[in-house]
């Protein structure tokens, strides 16, 4: 079949010991109309020789010593959603990096050839395969040159990292080398901009640029440190970069136009659960045990549209405290609320952890409570990008998306938290002693009131956006006059911002196991939430706590 097909009509290509430029490859085949010299009857014989099954075309190619029998078996024992990941890793550091420097061009110049890794990869034996050699074999602009191209790039990748007897663990991705090809094909755009503000809620965006994350998927991204949330809202509308890290309730908000001119925005994953606390300054120890104590506080929160700001008024609330008349709340830019607090000008705030734990880090405050034990679960930061950038540019936009959830799948794994707390703990990112960000990531962390404790979900990294958040967030905004009823569709928003069915395909393409509901029952303190009746658990929190 295709062993005779090309032992007839060409040079035989074997990347185990030639080498040949992509000049060399194209010059095996006589430019002829359809890419080789023979007439319409050959051409007819010769194509019906191929096999229509990738199977037999495997086949075919390990009797003409295009495959080892121990590379088969580990192409065959890869996951279709573990195979990109796997081969990338092994280009960079595995097969390749003992290879020959006649293999490594070879392997280079074929993928190049084929259109980028992903397309060689597939050609073989990868999900889009039986795709690939059906169109090929049935279109009549088929030219047979690209089709061996095709398969002689497959079979060099395939042959070149077949050298372990068993697949790799998934690997930590490495930055990209230069002289190797981008796993990513047909994205709009590659080099990017992210704004963030320097705050550890960002770790799957910050990690992904020293850790590679970026790189793996094709992109470059330039990480732009930002001032405060206010600046990210102004930047986002006025399109300054591509795309941002935000507050979960901020592309709710912005949407709607509370706040600022309506500017539709998506949420495409979440970046933190949990990861917040209340931190009290240190002249009120020993006199702060529960929500009533906060009367006449002045307490920062980074946002008006921010999960700290709505559990801040939940939880004072549970404790019969008006939070617009019994407490002074003040929007305070995350690095400025330690200069606030040392100078006599916060009694407290509910911050991000890195911010909290520096308070405790400076001994000018202590922790009163983790926000996890408010709701435990609860959403914090996202990625999010506008709806305009996005319609016009849909590949990268998933492409980011997915380097980004494939960070926090890293992230949250505790066994990688020290690793990254290293990572971003530099001035370009968070600018913070490596020590504080340690305690934040791995749980471990004095408490300034004289405990050690070790809360090893004191902060986790589950990018899945679920729905409910979202209609959490909007009951909220509405129950303290942030959102008018008449703009609280609830429903379509959490349809409309909350990108949740595509972080789950990309997380699947991930080989990650997002879940199958959008919505759920959330648990928090001192009630549960059910997204099917957002407007009745209004009234029964007014109800319970007559605020």
């Amino acid at each position: 079949m295709v062993a005779s097909a090309i032992a007839n009509n060409s040079d035989h290509i074997s990347p185990q010991t030639s080498y040949y430029s992509s000049a060399k490859i194209n010059s095996l085949f006589s430019p002829c109309p359809c890419g080789a010299d023979h007439n319409a009857d050959e051409h007819q014989r010769v194509m019906e020789g191929m096999p229509t099954d990738p199977a037999e075309l495997v086949n075919d190619l390990i009797k003409m010593g295009h495959y080892s029998d121990r590379a088969q078996l580990m192409a065959m024992s890869w996951e279709t959603n573990a195979m990109k990941a796997d081969l990338w890793q092994l280009l960079e550091q595995g097969a390749l990096a003992n290879a020959t420097e006649s293999q490594k061009l070879i392997c280079y110049d074929l993928i190049k050839l084929a259109g980028g890794v992903e397309e060689a990869f597939s050609a073989a034996f990868g999900p889009q395969a039986q795709e690939f050699f059906g169109d090929a074999l049935q279109s009549s602009t088929f030219r047979r040159r690209e089709f061996l191209i095709k398969v002689a790039a497959a079979a060099a990748v395939v042959t070149l990292t077949g050298c372990p007897s068993a697949p790799p663990e998934t690997p930590t991705p490495q930055a990209g080398s230069p002289n190797v090809p981008s796993p990513a094909a047909n994205l709009e755009k590659t080099s990017l901009k992210v704004g963030f503000l320097p705050i550890t809620c960002a770790t799957p965006i910050i990690m992904s640029e020293p850790l590679g994350f970026y790189t793996k998927h094709g992109l470059k991204v330039e990480l732009v440190k930002m001032p405060s949330w206010a600046a990210i809202r102004d930047s986002a509308i006025a399109g300054e970069l591509d795309a941002y890290h935000m507050l979960s309730p901020m592309p709710i908000s912005m949407s709607l136009g509370l706040g600022s001119a309506a500017f539709p925005i998506k949420l495409a994953s979440i970046e933190n659960i949990n990861g917040q606390a209340i931190s009290v300054a240190n002249q009120h120890l020993g006199k702060v045990k529960e929500p009533k104590d906060f009367k006449g506080f002045s307490i920062g929160v980074p946002f008006a549209f921010s999960m700290h700001n709505l559990l801040l008024r939940y939880y004072l609330a549970s404790g019969g405290l008006n939070p617009d008349k019994d407490v002074q709340i003040q929007v305070i830019p995350p690095p400025d609320a330690i200069a606030k607090m040392t100078a006599g000008q916060l009694d407290a705030f509910l911050l991000p952890d890195n911010v909290v734990q520096r308070s405790v880090f400076n001994k000018i405050g202590f922790i009163h409570l983790l926000t996890k034990d408010i709701w435990a679960g609860h959403p914090c930061c996202a990625f999010a990008a506008s709806e305009k950038w996005i319609t016009a540019n849909p590949n990268t936009y998933r492409a980011i998306n997915k380097a980004i959830i494939d960070g926090a799948g890293y992230a949250n794994d505790a066994k990688n938290r020290e690793e990254i707390a290293k990572a971003i703990a530099g001035k370009n990112y968070l600018n913070q002693p490596e020590p504080v960000l340690k305690a934040v990531l791995t749980g471990k962390f004095e408490d300034g009131q004289g405990n050690t404790l070790d809360v090893p979900d004191r902060v986790g990294f589950d990018p899945y956006p679920w729905k409910s958040f979202a209609k959490w967030i909007s009951s909220q905004m509405v129950r303290w006059e942030l959102m008018p009823k008449e703009k609280a569709d609830y429903k379509a928003i959490a349809e409309n911002i909350y990108q949740t069915e595509l972080a789950s395909e990309l997380a699947k393409e991930l080989g990650q196991t997002p879940p199958t509901a959008t919505e759920r029952i959330e648990k928090l303190k001192f009630d549960s939430f059910d997204p099917a009746k957002p407007e009745a658990y209004i009234e029964e929190q007014i109800k319970q706590f007559k605020i």
